[in-house]
């Protein structure tokens, strides 16, 4: 299985309604150097300027974005490309990362190459340190900026530290 770490930004709670404006996605390996961007024009005039801010673009910004079904089909390509086994979606927000991601791969390509399941970075980390109260943020070297590339990289860091630090049995 290939690991595929994730984050999204939107311009509010779920898709359809609102939009996925930019996302990204690093191959968790070693290296880390196999990463994905992409910036969506938005697929609906609703959009909360509360939930727009945290990515630091502006509405204006956003309309000139690329066509969300070109995006799709290019993350859809490189997926294959980086990915010589099944892809496999984690994120530290799964409910929300996997939603937009989910809805948007089945409206513009007709398919989502993760399937139907995704893994919370987050859960596992409690998981491993047996308590629920415990917050793995602390493991991520890159800065988590609202930059959807360098926090899916920051949240790849955390989960190779699982793996290193932590006994974490998972085949990357």
């Amino acid at each position: 299985m290939a690991y595929i770490m994730v984050d999204i930004e939107s311009d509010g709670p779920i898709p359809g309604d609102y939009s996925m404006i930019s996302f990204g996605a690093v191959l968790v390996d070693e290296a880390l150097d196999k990463t994905f961007y992409g910036r969506l024009r938005p697929i609906s005039d609703k959009f909360i300027p509360e939930a727009l801010a945290v990515s630091g673009h502006s509405r204006e910004e956003t309309l000139t974005f690329d066509d969300p079904k070109q995006v799709m089909s290019d993350f859809k390509n490189w997926l294959a490309k980086v990915c010589t086994d099944r892809p496999v979606f984690i994120s530290d927000n799964n409910g929300f990362d996997w939603m937009f991601v989910c809805w948007y791969f089945h409206h513009f390509t007709g398919g989502n190459p993760f399937g139907f399941s995704s893994q919370n970075l987050g859960s596992l980390y409690k998981g491993v340190v047996k308590d629920t109260f415990k917050n793995f943020k602390h493991l991520r070297k890159t800065a988590h900026t609202h930059h959807p590339v360098d926090d899916a990289k920051g949240n790849a860091e955390a989960l190779l530290a699982l793996k290193r630090d932590y006994g974490l049995k998972i085949k990357l």
